[in-house]
């Protein structure tokens, strides 16, 4: 099973290309230098990643040309918005009708949704965030790998399990070899095309180890390589990009300057801010968002970071709930509630219908294995599979019991494409 679905060039205009799957033209942007319309490629996040050759294009586009029109079938009854209106109250209705035309709402909107907690409004709410996912993205799900590295961490922030803070955690750190081995896997032999490297800010890495590892992943295992290594620094940014990183996933986790400030000790939101966009101009996607239910968090603080991520450039939005580590200063708060971050996400796929992909977080998964589901079905198309080693799965700690810590891979990946089938899902991973 490849995690993601080879396309045919139909046409090359400078470095933006149109590829074709099944006759449904999408675009991505092409780094190669030698390609040539009727090239089959593989593509992750708008990049081309590498050419296929014709026999093993065809014989996967094989397997999948049936099952790639059933799943849209599947996916178009499912995000069809029938729902009964009688009773739901007309300004929802006006909102909604709305959104769904794609005419801009105001914040006064925005907070209005996010106060709903009426079963049959927030029925709709998440099945016209679901109808404006299908309408904007079809039925494309990206699954990406993602990689802890290290649970080293510099940083004292609050609320985060593997903080400098956590003294009685367990650290591990992998070799640079152990990483690009374990990277290897994830491509050759689980499929995966996109991968997100992670850690804490550790300072054991020098940078030109995280520029061998990154530049000798990609020229064994081409692949869309996400970093997440904290506040590294411009300069390290654009070295790394150099390497061949293409995607920086970095949270702001809010965009009120008070509330960050309590978080992060000694820390402020606008350098983690300047951060972001100098990753974005230097060309990376971003993939951002903050926490809900934080401590003292209001609705208007929600919208603020919905409004944030867009402002930001995100390609991807990244909402996950709070959720209390017995070894932090914020351990005797109350986890997210399960509902508020649903609705977080249908209003993220509102605010931003046309570009950002929602990722459905594993910490929402670790409050309510059923929340993974329902996120699907309420505007989410993106998933990360852990495929960080057993041995150190359950230490890298940012909150506890996650989901998944024990799970081998291949049992991940089972669960994942059966969910996304039952969904009418499939992964392809490219803009309309």
């Amino acid at each position: 099973m490849c995690y993601a679905i080879p396309g045919k060039i139909q046409s090359i205009d400078g470095k933006t290309v149109q590829v074709s799957y099944f006759g449904e033209l999408r675009k991505a942007y092409n780094e190669l230098h030698e390609i040539a319309v009727g090239d089959y490629v593989y593509a992750q996040g708008g990049f081309i990643i590498t050419k296929v050759s014709p026999g093993e294009a065809e014989a996967t586009l094989s397997i999948w040309k049936e099952e790639f029109f059933e799943l849209q079938k599947v996916d178009l009854r499912i995000s069809k918005v029938n729902v009964e209106r009688s009773g739901i109250d007309k300004r929802l209705v006006t909102i909604l009708d709305k959104a769904s035309m794609g005419q801009g709402l105001g914040r006064d909107d925005y907070r209005y949704l996010l106060g709903l907690n009426d079963a049959a409004a927030l029925d709709y709410l998440f099945k016209t965030a679901n109808f404006l996912r299908q309408k904007n993205h079809g039925n494309s799900c990206c699954v990406h790998a993602i990689i802890e590295i290290s649970n080293y961490c510099k940083k004292q922030c609050s609320y985060c399990g593997i903080s400098a803070l956590n003294a009685g955690l367990k650290r591990y750190r992998m070799s640079p070899e152990e990483i690009i081995d374990t990277a290897g896997q994830a491509v050759s032999d689980f499929g995966f095309k996109a991968l997100v490297l992670q850690s804490g800010e550790d300072a054991g890495y020098d940078i030109r180890d995280l520029e061998y590892v990154i530049r000798t992943i990609k020229t064994k295992w081409p692949s869309l390589i996400f970093i997440s290594f904290g506040e590294i620094g411009t300069a390290n940014l654009e070295r790394l990009y150099n390497a061949g990183a293409r995607g920086l996933l970095m949270r702001f986790e809010t965009s009120n300057p008070a509330i960050y400030r309590a978080l992060h000790p000694g820390q402020g939101l606008d350098a983690r801010i300047e951060h972001l966009k100098a990753a974005y101009k230097m060309g990376y996607l971003i993939l951002t968002g903050g926490l809900i239910g934080l401590p003292g968090q209001t609705n208007e603080d929600i919208v603020g970071d919905i409004l944030l991520a867009q402002e930001l450039n995100a390609e991807m939005f990244s909402f996950g709930p709070f959720i209390p580590h017995f070894d932090t200063p914020l351990n005797a708060n109350k986890p997210a509630d399960e509902e508020m971050v649903l609705k977080a996400l249908a209003l993220s796929r509102i605010i931003d219908q046309k570009k950002a992909k929602i990722l459905v977080t594993t910490a929402l998964e670790t409050l309510n294995p059923a929340l993974r589901k329902k996120a699907l079905a309420s505007g989410g198309n993106s998933v990360m599979l852990n495929m960080t080693p057993l041995e150190y799965r359950s230490l890298y700690s940012i909150y506890p019991n996650r989901a998944h810590e024990k799970e081998l891979i291949q049992t991940q990946i089972n669960d994942t494409i059966a969910l996304l089938r039952s969904l009418g899902r499939a992964p392809t991973d490219l803009s309309i």
